[in-house]
């Protein structure tokens, strides 16, 4: 069985059996993969003490051909982010993340997906008050054109004609984003004004620009209308729907 050692980081964790848990986990160099991670609530000289959600190091996995469920043999933790368990808002912004991440990433080497899921976790981890939606809402649109399903801003999703920068603009998921003004005028999707799009451009590009608090809460609902058009099925996003709820 090969055995793979990994950048990874815990995005999600059930306690399985007396002493073991199962965790899923997204690599640097295979994706986001299931494993369990034998005795790991028993003696901490294995995987050490500070293996909790969002912690990220070294793993290493067994892999076992044609199971999807793979053997942790070792975890050394490198950075553990104790300042999302600190914080209800960072907290739940960091789980509506890693849902999101689960749902759209496979088993395929990500690499670039991997980095900007580390530098968001760390803004996030250190972000205070109005901060945090903005910076979650960076690292969810940057996983997403990661994967494929960058949305288009300055093109037409259907017609690709230019939208001028100062123009407002339809934006309908199921086109793949923004509207010109001869497409949108079916009245699909939702009126986007010029600042939104330039909003989401600047997070996919890396940039972690504030917003106000209004116009945060209204992109976090229509970043959830955009990737439900996209998710491989129909399960509710229930982590994000709950960050996207509460007043944190």
């Amino acid at each position: 069985m090969p055995l793979l050692t990994t950048d990874a980081i815990i995005l999600h964790a059930a306690d399985y059996l007396e002493s073991s848990r199962i965790l899923r986990l997204v690599t640097r160099e295979a994706g986001v993969q299931s494993v369990v991670a034998r005795g790991a609530r028993g003696s901490g000289k294995r995987f050490g003490r500070a293996m909790d959600l969002f912690a990220e190091g070294q793993a290493q996995i067994q892999f076992k051909p044609g199971r999807d469920l793979h053997s942790l043999t070792g975890f050394e933790v490198a950075t553990s982010r104790t300042g999302l368990a600190s914080d209800l808002g960072r907290f739940a912004a960091a789980s509506a993340v890693a849902e999101v991440v689960l749902r759209l990433v496979h088993d395929e080497a990500a690499p670039m997906l991997y980095l900007a899921l580390v530098d968001g976790l760390d803004r996030l981890a250190a972000a205070d008050g109005d901060a945090i939606v903005p910076v979650a809402l960076a690292t969810l649109w940057q996983v997403v054109a990661e994967v494929g399903f960058r949305p288009a801003l300055a093109q037409c999703g259907e017609c690709h004609a230019e939208i001028p920068p100062d123009q407002e603009a339809r934006f309908d998921p199921l086109a793949g984003g923004a509207l010109c003004g001869r497409c949108g005028a079916r009245g699909a999707g939702r009126r986007l004004p010029p600042s939104a799009r330039l909003a989401i451009g600047r997070w996919i590009h890396g940039d972690f620009h504030e917003v106000e608090n209004p116009e945060a809460r209204a992109h976090q609902r229509l970043f959830r209308e955009f990737i439900g058009a996209y998710l491989p099925d129909s399960r509710a996003l229930r982590a994000f729907e709950s960050w996207e709820r509460g007043g944190w």
